[in-house]
């Protein structure tokens, strides 16, 4: 039995995924000192073959205070990252979020743990 011990690379949407998520890590909910991504509140990340992304994300509460500015500034802080030709977010409240959708360095950060 032979085993291939060569790391595997990652595809030019993968790394384009990554530095989206390394943008989406940078943006934070004012109410919660953590970001949110590690909060959960990006159910699904997109990328087409033009490199345009699109985003499914939630909000702690459809009362959030930044309701109607977090989703705008996810969109514009995306579509400035580099290798993205667009990108275009859409606010879901299905599945609801709840703290369990945080991740465990969210939770730890935030004494959950």
């Amino acid at each position: 039995m032979t085993t291939d011990t060569t790391p595997s690379e990652c595809s030019p949407s993968e790394e384009l995924k990554q530095r989206v998520v390394e943008v989406l890590q940078t943006v934070y909910d004012p109410e919660i000192p953590v970001n949110i991504y590690e909060i959960g509140l990006i159910y699904e990340i997109d990328i087409d073959p033009s490199n345009a992304v699109k985003i499914q994300m939630t909000l702690t509460s459809p009362a959030c205070p930044v309701a109607g500015t977090l989703p705008g500034e996810v969109e514009s802080r995306v579509a400035g990252a580099e290798g993205v030709s667009s990108a275009q977010v859409e606010l879901v409240w299905d599945p609801p979020w709840s703290p369990a959708k945080m991740s465990e360095a969210a939770k730890l950060q935030l004494g959950m743990l």
